[in-house]
């Protein structure tokens, strides 16, 4: 009964909670299903439509080109595997639509990405799955100076160092709905979160990371996230002389094959923190039974008595959460040979997992296979098929992305991002 009336009461003070502030209720979402610090993103809004129209590295049509400069909608016009030679760098203001590729959606395999400094970023149905062959000691995703952005239905694994770390001068950042996942020895780390900023982790799945699951410093938001399989570091509490503030609500921790570690570790008073109804799966057999973790389990932290005034969220019981997680966690539109296999793992409940030093260590020894596709006509080029405006009653032959047609704030080409990724 205990467990049932901690989970009602905070979803009741998750429902009930509103911003205190005027002018953040009156901003528009990155889009509809947008939660926590970076909620607010704007991303290439208004900006001009550019077409990837090819795997290439490099050059007129490719990723890299399509993210190099700002106030850019990034669409897809082909789906497969994009072999990154180098680090690719992500301007502000972007919005990079992975829901729009078709086929089997896209992957960028081989190096890096880095959104520092890409302020107002929007980024969708991305994998980036960075390998032995990318920079050595490098993040897979790394943020270390910027504000505002959302990362949403991504893939991200194969970091040398770690997989997604947010740290240093940034602030407003959600990453939601998205699964990191098997980092590379011989570090083999989820990621660092680092930063007063405000840092949102919502629905996510950590998984095959031998530490930080993340490792936290700073002002974080930690709700509905699963972890999976990690040896000796999941939710490290900061483990410093600066001070940290964190919710930390409804998440479930589930023992690996490898796991040797216990899910809250390297407290000390410094860490602020609210925390209730997460749970701990321990016993590896193969069903999802575990308990609510029990305060003393938490190690040595500075215990809130309530929430710290963090952005509204849904919240589900940390089962719900389990559920939701692996149903939809990652680029999930049409999950690769990767994403399936991982979520396989952790739907094993303790019997499946590794930690390794090389994807040539997994069955698909590599990024796996992707179907191209093809994609719908465009006449107009404005990044919206002509079936679907003419089902709108927009012109396929106008260059109509930046109108408004419904006058709801999002721009007719976001309403068909939106409605191609719909709400989970």
């Amino acid at each position: 009964m205990k467990t049932i009336r901690t989970y009602i009461r905070y979803a009741a003070v998750a429902a009930l909670a509103f911003t205190s502030s005027q002018s953040l209720q009156a901003q528009q979402l990155a889009f509809p299903g947008a939660e926590g610090f970076g909620r607010f993103a704007s991303g290439g809004r208004g900006g001009t439509v550019y077409h990837v129209t090819n795997l290439n590295d490099s050059g007129p049509g490719s990723f890299r080109d399509a993210v190099s400069q700002p106030n850019r909608i990034v669409v897809f016009d082909v789906g497969g595997i994009i072999k990154a030679q180098s680090r690719i760098m992500v301007a502000p203001h972007i919005t990079i639509a992975g829901q729009t590729a078709p086929g089997d959606g896209v992957t960028i395999y081989g190096n890096r990405l880095s959104f520092s400094k890409a302020d107002h970023t929007i980024a969708r149905y991305l994998r980036v799955r960075m390998g032995v062959t990318g920079e050595k000691g490098q993040d897979a995703i790394t943020i270390s100076e910027g504000s505002n952005m959302i990362f949403d239905h991504v893939s991200v694994s194969w970091g040398r160092d770690e997989t997604f770390s947010v740290s240093g001068k940034v602030s407003d950042v959600t990453i939601q709905n998205s699964i990191i996942a098997e980092g590379l020895h011989s570090h083999s780390a989820g990621g660092l979160i680092q930063t007063t900023g405000g840092i949102s982790l919502l629905r996510n799945l950590y998984v095959n990371n031998h530490t930080r699951n993340p490792k936290v410093k700073g002002k974080n938001q930690f709700i509905n996230n699963v972890v999976y399989n990690w040896r000796v570091g999941a939710y490290i509490l900061g483990d410093s002389q600066s001070a940290s503030y964190a919710n930390v609500v409804n998440n479930y921790f589930i023992d690996g094959p490898q796991t040797s570690a216990a899910p809250f570790t390297r407290g000390n008073m410094n860490f602020h923190i609210f925390a209730a109804a997460n749970y701990h799966d321990s016993n590896k057999n193969g069903k999802l039974d575990g308990a609510e973790i029990p305060r003393e389990k938490y190690t040595v932290v500075d215990w809130q008595s309530k929430e710290f005034d963090y952005p509204k969220v849904m919240l589900r019981s940390p089962s719900a959460a389990y559920d939701y997680v692996l149903k939809h966690a990652g680029a999930s539109l049409k999950r690769d040979q990767i994403d399936k296999r991982l979520v396989a793992t952790v739907a094993s409940l303790g019997k499946e997992g590794k930690i390794i030093s090389s994807e040539e260590e997994n069955p698909e020894k590599g990024p796996g296979e992707l179907k191209a596709g093809k994609a719908k006509k465009d006449t107009d080029g404005d990044g919206m098929p002509d079936d679907w405006e003419k089902k709108k009653g927009l012109d396929p032959k106008k260059v109509d992305a930046n109108g408004d047609a419904d006058n709801n704030g999002y721009t007719n080409i976001e309403e068909y991002l939106n409605e191609l990724a719909g709400i989970d």
